[in-house]
């Protein structure tokens, strides 16, 4: 199916246009027909039905003898020929692969199976249907190539596989096909160069060739394709210039060629030559020169798209006649002189009343930040300003836009007071001032964003104390205040602020007093810098209630005494600086047990005693114990001086105690050996394991939903992990970093889904257990068809499910079947770990309610992990009655992503 409605509506008129014909003949030609012909079409459907391996509508029970098979769901004969002329299973979700046989359904017209889950590939037997009109194989997982055969069907007039898993290049046998209205090979593993003999299918209007892998340059024959209104050359590996006989073809509404290699400038006249353009995608490319002023020609322009080129020059002011102007993304160019006046444009922009997306970060724009901003548009939900020269202050006005999710004006010069009216923007989501001058007091109105969840401050001058409200914003995931002027002391109703996953920076600032002890409500947090402050006292205790603690760094305060015991139970422990303190007495040996430890400094503070030498302690390059001039000990490679050359007296006593102690204890250790060592192991394990979490890099949230669909090869059957009662989950290789993760997508057909997403990022953002499936990232987004789209991405369990093991299917590895006794007990203990953190360690008690063997899945060390949280349930004692248990459902905005995607998938339906 082509991606536009007008090519929609082509399909559909083709389609019933063929059926008719057909029909018409028929009744010209013959009012009968021989029986043996209509069994031929009987066996062939019966033989397609045999070849389905999944119906879980049960669409194909209808297929059988009780009725005509002319009467039979999906399929379509003519009135008097009683021959199949149509077969339309469109969205049933049907499995299978197409036999050969359907070349013997010679009076077929059209062919309609998109949206289904087809594999194999497609049978050379459709070129033998040389009535066909219509074939829409579009959304499934077909394989191999184009069959050359259907250069046959000359009078086919719609070919749409798109997103398959089609390979090779595109046969030239099928230029024979020019009665082609719309040629579909969009998002599949396409490779060679585009056929120039495309420009002799003089009927086309849809040409998708978009995220395949074609090389070279776009040929100029495209150029003849006067009735072309869709072009679509998205990721590719295009090169060269756009040749300019295509901006000649006035038909052209919706033209993409983002993601490629292209270069050169658009031309000045563009809006004219293209005078019906609605969307022009061209970012990501290596365009050059200024921005058209042509394009406020194309009045029914909704978004424009030229973001991550080299364009230079002034934003046109005549953009603002495009009233109907929903996304304009120019960020990462080199626009603007770096002067005042560069954002003056802004001041005509707010004619575009339907403005939603606003993107100009990362390009030379200079001067004031305009009062005009206002002005813009109410529906404006993204403003992107950051990496730019502007300066000034950000005006009161901007109050006006309470649609606001994300506002990103990072890396300027802007300076003053942060004015009080942006606790006004109830929508806010994401508030992004790092790196720029302000200063003054942070604003109590801040505590107004009830929705946010991300919130960066860092990098400026503001000073006094951090207002308490902050407490209030209880979705808040992430905030960094760090290198600025703040003092006083750390508000209790912040440090408590148990939402706080991602990480907490307070660093480089003057904090004073002690670290508050409700810094243990932090169980979900990942990352904890206090460090370069002033605070005193001792380490609260209540640290060691911080169980997903990857990242601990205290170092540059006044803290002392000892390092407390209970930082033992942060078994996720990755990095830890605790230097430049008053810390003293013995390094603690848990320190040594911390697996997951790679960094150790407590460098300069008053440590003495023995450096251990195992774990950490071991590896003389992972530890800083600098300045500690009362250690003794360690490894080698410390070059510390011995114990015992410091503590002869007490050496000589411990000497005689490892000989006296043996000897007269030595019966009993044995007898409790025999009888403790299967418990011991069993219990040390669990007390190792119970609450470490799984070590990861740090990563840059969210994802868009564009990297998703790179990472799965366009969620590919070949990626496809498995499927569950409300989406499918993906194995996927992330560019950004190569990390190999498990990403699922809802799908959203199904009533429930939606909810089971919002109990998934409700559970999941404030959950963190060594035994749970780690979450990384959320996207919810639109898709390329203009849909919604939502998704969760899990680390990789490589090991897969606790199902597999148990239940191997035959093509699955034959040591899978083969758990030992001591790992089956480990997976339950592990289980019973994550069940007893869900009902009694949560500031909000959870129910699973979908423990079963496919939702346990397996780490590397065949350590278990549970996931699937679509069907959790919050529970909360009521107020009045202590032994009624109520279910708590609560609804969760999704926050547009930080770093938006280089186009508006949302757009390409409209």
């Amino acid at each position: 199916m082509t991606h536009s409605c007008v090519s929609y509506e082509w399909v559909l008129l083709i389609f019933f246009h063929g059926i008719l014909l057909m029909s018409m003949s028929s009744c010209l030609k013959s009012k009968t027909v021989p029986a043996l012909a209509n069994e031929t079409d009987r066996l062939a459907l019966l033989d397609f039905k045999n070849r389905i391996t999944q119906d879980p509508l049960q669409i194909m029970s209808s297929w059988n003898d009780s009725v005509h098979f002319c009467n039979w769901l999906g399929v379509t004969c003519g009135p008097s020929s009683k021959r199949v002329m149509a077969l339309n299973l469109t969205a049933k979700k049907l499995s299978g692969s197409i036999p050969p046989s359907i070349g013997n359904l010679t009076y077929l017209t059209g062919i309609y199976l998109r949206n289904n889950s087809f594999y194999d590939e497609i049978p050379q037997e459709v070129g033998r249907l040389q009535r066909l009109q219509l074939l829409n194989l579009s959304q499934n997982s077909f394989g191999g190539k184009l069959p050359t055969n259907l250069s046959y069907c000359t009078q086919l007039r719609v070919l749409d596989v798109a997103y398959n898993n089609l390979v090779g290049q595109i046969p030239g046998h099928l230029s024979s096909l020019s009665k082609l209205v719309n040629l579909s090979l969009g998002v599949n593993n396409l490779i060679g160069s585009i056929p120039a003999w495309i420009g002799n299918f003089s009927s086309l209007n849809v040409l998708g060739l978009h995220r395949n892998n074609f090389q070279g340059s776009i040929p100029s024959e495209l150029g003849r394709l006067s009735r072309l209104r869709v072009l679509r050359l998205s990721v590719n590996n295009l090169s060269g210039t756009i040749p300019p006989q295509i901006y000649n073809i006035s038909s052209i509404y919706f033209f993409s060629v983002t993601y490629n290699q292209l270069h050169g400038s658009l031309p000045s006249d563009v809006g004219f030559t293209l005078p019906n353009l609605q969307i022009f995608y061209g970012s990501a490319n290596n365009f050059t020169g200024p921005i058209p002023k042509s394009f406020s020609n194309a009045s029914q322009l909704r978004s424009l798209d030229l973001a991550q080129n080299g364009l230079i020059g002034t934003v046109p002011q005549n953009l603002a006649n495009l009233q109907g102007l929903r996304w304009l993304n120019l960020g990462e160019n080199s626009l603007g002189k770096g002067k005042d006046g560069d954002l003056s444009f802004l001041n005509f922009l707010a004619n575009c009343t339907s403005l939603e997306y606003l993107s100009l970060g990362a390009n030379n724009f200079g001067g004031v930040l305009p009062s005009s901003i206002a002005n813009l548009s109410t529906q404006l939900s993204i403003l992107v300003m950051g990496e730019n020269k502007i300066h000034g202050n950000i005006p009161t006005g901007i109050e006006n836009l309470v649609n606001l999710n994300l506002l990103g004006l990072e890396n300027n010069y802007l300076g003053g007071t942060l004015p009080h009216v942006l606790g006004k923007l109830q929508e806010l989501n994401i508030l992004d001032l790092r790196n720029n001058i302000f200063f003054g007091p942070i604003p109590s109105t801040l505590g107004n964003l009830t929705t946010l969840t991300e919130l960066y401050m860092d990098g400026n001058r503001f000073e006094g104390r951090i207002p308490p409200s902050l407490g209030n914003c209880q979705n808040l995931l992430l905030l960094n205040l760090s290198h600025n002027n703040l003092s006083g002391t750390i508000p209790k109703q912040v440090m408590g602020l148990s939402s706080l996953s991602i990480y907490l920076d307070l660093s480089y600032n003057f904090f004073i007093g002690a670290l508050p002890f409700e810094v243990g409500n932090l169980v979900h947090l990942t990352k904890l810098d206090l460090s370069k402050n002033k605070i005193l006292g001792k380490i609260p205790t209540t640290l060691g209630t911080c169980i997903s603690l990857e990242y601990l760094y205290l170092g540059g305060n006044s803290f002392e005494g000892v390092i407390p015991q209970s930082l033992k139970n942060l078994r996720g422990l990755e990095d830890i600086d605790l230097s430049h303190n008053k810390l003293y007495g013995h390094i603690p040996e848990f320190l040594s047990k911390l697996l997951a430890l790679k960094h150790l400094n407590i460098s300069y503070n008053d440590f003495e005693g023995e450096v251990p030498s195992e774990g950490i302690f071991a590896n003389a390059s992972a530890i800083s114990i600098f300045g500690n001039e009362k250690l003794c000990g360690g490894v080698q490679e410390l070059n510390l001086s011995s114990c015992s050359s410091k503590h002869p007296k007490l050496n000589r006593r411990l000497l005689a105690l490892r000989i006296i102690i043996p000897v007269t204890c030595i019966t009993i250790f044995v007898l409790l050996l025999l009888y403790f060592f299967p418990m011991c192991s069993t219990v040390k394990k669990l007390r190792e394991g119970a609450l470490t979490t799984s070590s990861f890099e740090d990563w840059q949230l969210p994802i868009s939903y564009a990297e998703l669909l790179e990472s799965t090869n366009g969620f590919s059957k070949n990626n496809l992990i498995g499927s569950g009662s409300f989406g499918s989950v993906y194995r996927g290789v992330l560019s950004r970093n190569g990390a190999i993760v498990a990403i699922k997508v809802l799908n959203l057909q199904q009533q429930e889904a939606s909810t089971s997403f919002i109990n998934e990022c409700n559970a999941l953002r404030s959950i963190r257990h060594r035994n749970l499936l780690k979450i990384f990232s959320a996207c919810s987004s639109i898709d390329h068809k203009g849909n919604d789209f939502k998704s969760l991405i899990f680390e990789f369990m490589c090991n897969g499910s606790l199902d597999q093991w148990l239940h191997p299917k035959n093509d699955e590895q034959p040591q899978r079947n083969k758990l030992s006794f001591i790992q089956r007990l480990n997976i339950a203990i592990d289980v019973a770990y994550a069940l007893e953190y869900l009902h009694q360690h949560c500031q909000t008690p959870i129910v699973h309610c979908d423990i079963k063997p496919s939702n346990i899945l397996l780490d590397e060390d065949m350590v278990a992990h549970v996931g699937d949280f679509g069907l959790v349930r919050f529970l909360f004692e009521a107020s009045n009655n202590p032994s009624k248990t109520q279910t708590l459902s609560v609804g969760l905005k999704g926050s547009i992503g930080y770093i938006p995607p280089a186009w508006p998938d949302w757009m390409e339906l409209k």
